[in-house]
């Protein structure tokens, strides 16, 4: 470490951000998080930490099992509406092929348990990084508190899909591309969630529907539509009703236990085209701010761990002068991995979203016909892709290698 602690500042308090704060914490650094929210969310929606997410997560030695509860359904896949299955994965073969299955849990306790090992005051709300000056010498951060007190060593955008940072120093990008979808997602208490619910998406269409059992015993539930930008239905109940009511068990249990002022809807955005890079000086993007991409692999959150965790790994030994030349090794390690994850994810969308009969049938007679060892090597590229680079010695690192 540093004779003077160097100094982080990081926008935005979402996964990406924490588990970048809780990083550098480990690594050394002070670490300032400014959220422009008031305060943690009180609602929320799920996240899937794949094995390529938590194999990043014990690399920093963060134990999310131990801090969230582990729920293991014994298998999980997609379904048609009628309930057939089109596909099922068996969750001990994956853990088997991967070092452990996929780990489900409410966003809000993920964040909870990363904030929980990081130092009292470490994260600031209701405070929002509105611009970053001198980046190319050492960065003021100016915020809608005031500036900050003295210069920063670093400043990390993780300041989300609209990324006010990415716009202010990419203004030539085209920005975001709408999918043509949109998605509601809520959390069903532990008490309104049917016992035995199997982790599933469920493939109409031009609809989904997808189950997610988490950890502490709530349910995640999740739908996309294709339809029209800033499409809002009056009454959210009877739309989804309306959409997959008539669908398999158990969703129409699910969406009558629904809570409307709880659900969430967002229209479904991807990046347009990749950035050139994730840095400019001492500032660097990460997350959604970075790659932004569908959901459709559930890979958002998980590059979003993946870029905290290679960033304060480049960033270890680097010294103060040291941090542009360890961010342009950070862009490196990273714009080729998230942006071929950004392009599958949306190829991935449009197979999901297609609505001719004639091509969603021959879609899921597909589904049905791949193998399951065909369709686990097709997965191994994500989920065993998380590597360390090399250290700044040059010495390799494996992906396991604990701090």
């Amino acid at each position: 470490m540093s004779a003077v602690q160097r100094h982080a500042v990081v926008a935005g308090a979402g996964i990406g951000g924490l588990t970048t704060a809780l990083a550098l914490h480990r690594k050394g650094w002070r670490v300032t998080v400014c959220e422009r929210a008031p305060g943690p969310a009180a609602v929320g929606a799920g996240i899937v930490l794949a094995p390529n997410a938590l194999r990043a997560l014990d690399a920093i030695g963060f134990d999310i099992a131990g801090a969230a509860g582990r729920a293991l359904p014994a298998a999980m896949g997609l379904r048609s509406p009628d309930g057939r299955w089109l596909s099922r994965a068996d969750t001990a073969a994956l853990a088997a092929r991967y070092g452990g299955p996929p780990l489900a849990l409410h966003r809000s306790a993920l964040a909870d348990a990363l904030t929980a090992e990081l130092p009292a005051g470490t994260v600031r709300h209701g405070v929002e990084v509105t611009a970053v000056d001198g980046a190319d010498g050492f960065p003021v951060v100016r915020t809608s508190a005031g500036d900050l007190d003295g210069s920063a060593d670093l400043v990390v955008a993780a300041d989300g899909i609209h990324s006010p940072l990415r716009r202010r120093h990419f203004p030539d990008h085209p920005g975001l591309r709408h999918s043509g979808e949109t998605a509601w997602r809520t959390v069903l208490p532990a008490a309104a969630s049917p016992a035995g619910t199997a982790t599933a998406e469920t493939w109409g269409r031009g609809e989904r529907f997808g189950v997610v059992p988490l950890a502490d015993g709530r349910t995640y539930v999740y739908a996309t539509a294709v339809v029209p930008e800033g499409h809002r239905p009056a009454d959210v109940r009877a739309e989804l009703l309306r959409r997959y009511g008539s669908w398999h068990d158990p969703i129409p249990a699910l969406l009558e236990r629904i809570d409307p002022a709880a659900v969430l809807q967002h229209d479904l955005y991807d990046l347009a085209a990749p950035l050139p890079r994730f840095h400019h000086g001492r500032l660097a993007w990460l997350g959604d701010a970075a790659h932004a991409m569908t959901p459709n692999l559930g890979q958002g959150g998980c590059q979003a761990v993946e870029d905290a965790v290679v960033l304060a790994h480049l960033l270890d030994g680097a010294g103060t002068g040291g941090v542009p030349a360890a961010l342009a090794a950070y862009s490196a390690a990273r714009c080729a991995r998230t942006d071929a994850i950004r392009v599958r994810a949306r190829r991935a969308g449009r197979i999901a979203a297609l609505s001719h009969p004639l091509a969603v049938a021959l879609r899921d007679l597909a589904v049905r016909a791949t193998p399951a060892g065909l369709a686990h090597r097709a997965m191994d590229g994500l989920f065993d892709g998380f590597t360390l680079p090399a250290g700044r010695e040059g010495a390799p690192t494996g992906a396991g290698t604990r701090w």
